[in-house]
């Protein structure tokens, strides 16, 4: 399915990267390999579960850049094995990308069992974070006046 957004590009402004998602996303969703799993496990903590079965670590490529967490398989073709008869685990190469929001950070990568676990974190840094702004009772503002003028008036 074609997704065409170029009339909303025309009459928006300052939403090309949310209609640069959404048309990746379209592109991208037709691959399924590996399958994944994602979880949220708090309010800032997030998990991805991929399942590499038949990949040793050595095989994986995990790469975080600002926004994007990008993840490799590629299987060597060279590598003499077993003659099989039939195979049905899927050890094609793959590569895997995910769209991070802002200051979503990878914690920790871990391999086991066939199950690629890529933890990740949301960490605001303080100037981002809201605050609270306590409001004072007491005197009424003062009135500042404009001294210039007279200083101006006494001059000339």
């Amino acid at each position: 399915m074609r997704l065409d957004l170029t009339p909303y590009r025309r009459s928006t402004i300052g939403f090309d990267r949310l209609f640069d998602l959404i048309e990746a996303n379209a592109r991208s969703s037709s691959e399924n390999y590996p399958p994944f799993n994602l979880e949220r496990l708090a309010e800032d903590r997030y998990r991805i579960t991929l399942a590499v079965a038949g990949f040793s670590r050595d095989e994986i490529e995990i790469t975080a850049q600002q926004n994007l967490l990008l993840v490799a398989g590629k299987k060597d073709d060279k590598a003499t094995g077993p003659n099989f008869l039939h195979v049905g685990i899927a050890t094609r190469s793959f590569e895997r990308r995910f769209e991070l929001a802002d200051f979503v950070f990878v914690e920790d990568a871990r391999l086991n069992d066939g199950l690629l676990v890529v933890d990740l974190v949301r960490e605001v840094p303080e100037a981002m974070k809201p605050k609270s702004i306590s409001i004072k009772t007491g005197q009424k503002p003062t009135v500042v006046e404009d001294k210039r003028d007279e200083n101006e008036a006494q001059a000339a």
